[in-house]
């Protein structure tokens, strides 16, 4: 019997969706805390945001959920950025702002997104990283809940959530943009779960494309409905013909793609399951209606298809609106940055597409790695972009500059491309004919995609400011930029100080309540490991079934990060039809090279202190 642990205080600036509150754990006593750390960058954190929800709602009056939002990148540790990302996303539970990462480090989280469950009398019982625990969650919940309602130690009731005011604008965190025949815009208008059409002054609504609700329903206009979309493209006619619908969307929360006729708004689904991709890669085409998608945010024809930033699991894929397939294009489902030859590249939250002028070049804005990257001739390249923890506004040689989480890129006809560089509010101008960055403009709002229009215009979606905004004439011009030597910055996680040589790497993973391992299909669980700079690692990097494994760190390297993918696949263990359960993380974890650093390194997918 492991000791109790009691939950450490709450430490932080502020709260948010308390009513201007301050909480304290006495104050939750007699509830089952949920403490999930996130931060609003991270794909995997609002995956778990969406797997929260139903929670919440089953166990309302016994379970507080609590958002630790500890930031990795400077412009999240911005309160005004927060309380815009918590209404963006929806998040409707009280939020810590953890903007030193006090209360993370005291509950020695790892991993962006982490979990941590407190019972009713302050003790902490359950700890997780990664996504896809909502059924061992819900098992969990209910022992405990039995137990302590058992104990007279459950105080059932209202939580402390507080919800906010919705000012009323004609859009709510517009997500990207595209432009229609006669100068008419469609925008992605993500908080309110809907597409609009706006009429060429980029601020008249013609129509609105959905009832404005989140959900998953085909049919026509008013009726529709999406949750969160973001990215938009426009078929080639060839193609729309054949299709039979003219837009294909990408509905990021409802992991699916979705198809829009124009002339009569209506919707209907077009790829995707509405599950969640959970699996292996692989290179086969699939009917895409049979195939599970990971939260795509944005879509480009190119290539004679659809390619879509699978922002979810850090690829790309491509879409057949001929055929009706779908398949992996590029990435191997690893968060980092490698370039090379498809598919076997690394990405790291590709939002954002743009293709060149003369069709050749697909432009990527891979967001984690503050990165701008491209696509030719069947090889990924980087432009722009250092890697996971390096980010800030730096402009002169690709080289040497630096962006911060871009979600948007816009390329230009004389081949060079527009960034959205959005948690540095700018537009930025990469030209691969000099090889340098600069920057257009400033001063922006969240920017999250650009719209190069035919007359030459560029309409900039100004997401935080819930609207289009023109870049003003001669803005592109080398007179209109600007050279911006700002800051650099490095994200510093206190690192794990690891001894020089063998090293034993375990990731800890217990089924939750209820299930078992699942061999059905082969082995239950699989551990891929490597290095940067690779060098750090001198063996055991790859792939393999078992979830310990032993390492060879190099003296020679001083610190680094090794990037560390589990997952774990259990099914219910008494149900007649089992259903099936896939838990995941990816890893990215500091390491300091010291004389007394240890030999072993403990993760925990998925552990109980029982």
């Amino acid at each position: 019997m492991t000791a109790r642990v009691r939950a450490p205080e709450f430490r932080g600036r502020g709260w948010l969706n308390t009513g201007g509150r301050e909480l304290t754990l006495a104050d939750l006593r007699g509830k089952v805390l949920l403490l999930d750390f996130w931060t609003f960058c991270c794909i995997n954190c609002l995956h778990v945001l969406d797997e929260l929800r139903p929670l919440e709602e089953k166990y309302g009056d016994a379970l507080v959920v609590i958002g630790v939002h500890s930031p990795k990148f400077e412009h999240e540790r911005d309160p005004d950025a927060l309380a815009a990302a918590v209404e963006r996303y929806g998040v409707t539970h009280p939020v810590l702002d953890d903007v030193e990462m006090a209360t993370w480090q005291q509950y020695a989280a790892k991993a962006w997104p982490t979990l941590n469950v407190i019972d009713p009398e302050g003790y902490v019982v359950a700890a997780m990283a990664g996504e896809g625990h909502a059924e061992g969650l819900s098992r969990l919940l209910d022992e405990l809940i039995a137990t302590h309602e058992a104990k007279g130690t459950l105080h059932r009731g209202d939580g402390p959530y507080v919800p906010p005011a919705e000012p009323a604008t004609p859009l709510r965190f517009p997500g990207k943009a595209i432009e229609l025949d006669a100068g008419h815009l469609l925008v992605s208008d993500s908080a309110r779960h809907s597409l609009v059409e706006l009429a060429p002054d980029g601020e008249t609504v013609v129509r609105r494309i959905g009832a404005g609700d989140r959900g998953r329903v085909d049919g026509p206009a008013d009726t529709a409905r999406f949750a969160e979309p973001q990215g938009v493209c426009r078929l080639p006619a060839h193609a729309a013909e054949v299709a039979g619908y003219d837009i294909v969307v990408a509905d990021t929360v409802n992991h699916l793609l979705r198809g829009v006729r124009l002339e009569t708004g209506e919707v209907t689904t077009v790829a995707g399951t509405g599950r969640q991709w959970r699996s292996t890669v692989d290179d086969h085409a699939h009917d895409a209606l049979s195939v599970d998608l990971s939260s795509p945010w944005d879509v480009a024809w190119y290539d004679d298809r659809v390619v879509i930033a699978m922002a979810g699991i850090h690829q790309l894929w491509w879409f057949d609106p001929i055929k009706r397939t779908a398949g992996m294009y590029a990435g191997t489902t690893v968060e980092a940055l490698r370039d090379g030859p498809l598919p076997d590249v690394w990405m790291a939250q590709p939002s954002g597409l743009s293709v060149s002028a003369d069709g050749r070049r697909l432009w990527v804005a891979d967001s984690e790695t503050s990165a701008l990257r491209y696509v030719e001739d069947g090889e990924l390249h980087t432009a722009v972009g250092q890697g996971l923890f390096d980010f800030g506004h730096v402009d002169g040689p690709a080289e040497q500059a630096l962006l911060q989480h871009p979600l948007g890129v816009g390329a230009l006809p004389d081949g060079s491309v527009l960034i959205a560089d959005t948690y540095n509010g700018a537009v930025r101008r990469f030209d691969p004919a000099s090889g340098t960055v600069s920057t257009v403009a400033d001063g922006l709002a969240e920017p999250s995609d650009l719209v190069v229009t035919g007359d030459g215009e560029v309409l900039v979606v100004e997401s935080a400011a819930h609207r289009l905004t023109r870049l003003a004439p001669g803005a592109l011009s080398a007179a209109g930029a600007s050279t911006i030597a700002g800051a650099r910055h490095r994200t510093e996680r206190p690192p794990t100080d690891l001894a020089a040589g063998e090293l034993t790497l375990d990731v800890i993973f217990e089924p939750p309540p209820g299930q078992k391992l699942d061999e059905s299909f082969g082995p239950s669980t699989r551990l891929e490991i490597s290095a940067s700079p690779p060098e750090l690692l001198l063996d055991g990097a790859g792939v393999g079934t078992e979830l310990s494994r032993r390492l060879v760190l190099s003296d020679q390297v001083a610190s680094g990060v090794l990037q560390v993918v589990a997952q774990a696949a259990t099914c219910d263990a008494e149900a007649e039809h089992a259903a099936c359960h896939l838990s995941r993380q990816d890893w990215g974890v500091p390491v300091r090279i010291t004389p007394d650093g240890v030999h072993r390194l403990p993760l925990v997918l998925r552990g109980l202190d029982s």
